[in-house]
């Protein structure tokens, strides 16, 4: 799922700030994401690469062009959404469910909008629960997913929940570089989520108990990053491949289908979901002859003393997966 490798990065950020956008939308976006149609921009600062990286690693986001009545009706979208996430109830593990799309390709937003009705009925979030996403073809009316609406979302979670009992539970669906997370919306929205900035994000908000999982190219960068005593993460991949499955028009990525899809919607322990989905995918690949992804799962010391009590209310009755299966667009592979 990367949208660009290392080797390719320089040329990448070489494109001018001044090129224009040529598909902006003026009028409400209904059900249709944007394409995008225009070069992503240059993100980093001066001319050389030691610049461009330190740029890189504070997170930069850049929004070009936007009609000002859609940016005044998606910030009401964003502060409703957050206006409606309920306190933490003390003696009670929490959970608080974040699911982010951060590219207008419709796969992502079609498996953030799953994936945060599977983890909050999961984890009893219902109530503390957002979901970030941009229309992808066939619904909308959710905040979009972006850098700043994510930032926004865990400082008003941090307000909301008690540090020392409840647990975020992030998961986030895009494009991605060896740098971090791509942010592309149609030809308005740019930015890059570096494993620095998230990790300094969370640091700065006390959110210490956290299930991360990522599904993106090269989204293993983020291990050393967020790894601790208290944090989970699964991603999609190690730190120099790439994942599979983000064609457009598909439902799922591999890493989507295979946790949120299948094993999570089980009645089973997260590293047994972890897992059974690293397992599907290894599978897939083979099948369609693709280079190992090689998806990271990685558990703190400290989260077998606070996952049990979350675990402990998982439901019993699993629930059926929906929508296309993520390999459906992958040619049969030829029999010998």
């Amino acid at each position: 799922m990367g949208w660009v490798t290392r080797g390719k990065l320089a040329a990448f950020l070489a494109v001018a700030l001044a090129i224009p956008a040529t598909a902006q939308q003026s009028a409400p976006e209904a059900i249709h994401p944007p394409p995008h149609t225009a070069p992503f921009p240059n993100l980093g600062i001066g001319q050389t690469q030691g610049q461009v990286q330190s740029s890189l690693a504070l997170g930069p986001e850049l929004n070009r062009g936007g009609s000002a009545r859609d940016l005044l009706a998606e910030r009401r979208r964003l502060d409703a959404a957050l206006a409606a996430l309920q306190p933490q109830r003390r003696g009670t593990v929490d959970a608080y469910v974040v699911a982010i799309a951060l590219d207008s390709d419709p796969v992502f937003a079609r498996e953030a909008r799953e994936a945060g009705k599977v983890l909050t009925r999961r984890y009893g979030a219902a109530g503390r629960a957002i979901t970030l996403a941009g229309p992808d073809g066939r619904s909308g009316g959710l905040p979009k997913g972006s850098l700043t609406a994510l930032t926004l979302t865990l400082a008003r979670i941090a307000e909301l929940m008690d540090p020392a009992e409840d647990v975020l539970v992030l998961y986030s669906t895009s494009h991605g570089a060896a740098e971090g997370l791509a942010y592309h919306y149609g030809d308005s929205g740019f930015g890059l989520l570096s494993p620095y900035r998230l990790g300094s994000v969370l640091a700065e908000l006390g959110i210490q108990r956290r299930i991360v999982m990522l599904s993106a190219c090269y989204s293993g960068v983020f291990v050393p990053y967020l790894q601790g005593r208290d944090t989970a993460i699964v991603t999609a991949a190690s730190a120099d491949r790439p994942s599979f499955g983000c064609q457009a028009q598909n439902d799922w990525t591999f890493f989507g289908d295979a946790l949120i899809n299948n094993a999570l919607r089980k009645p089973q322990q997260l590293s047994a979901a972890a897992g059974e989905a690293r397992q599907a995918i290894a599978r897939w690949e083979a099948t369609y002859a693709l280079d190992p992804s090689q998806p990271q799962v990685v558990m703190g010391d400290g989260v077998a003393q606070w996952l049990p009590g979350l675990e402990a209310r998982i439901p019993r009755e699993a629930t059926a997966p929906v929508g296309t299966p993520s390999v459906a667009s992958f040619p049969v592979p030829a029999r010998n």
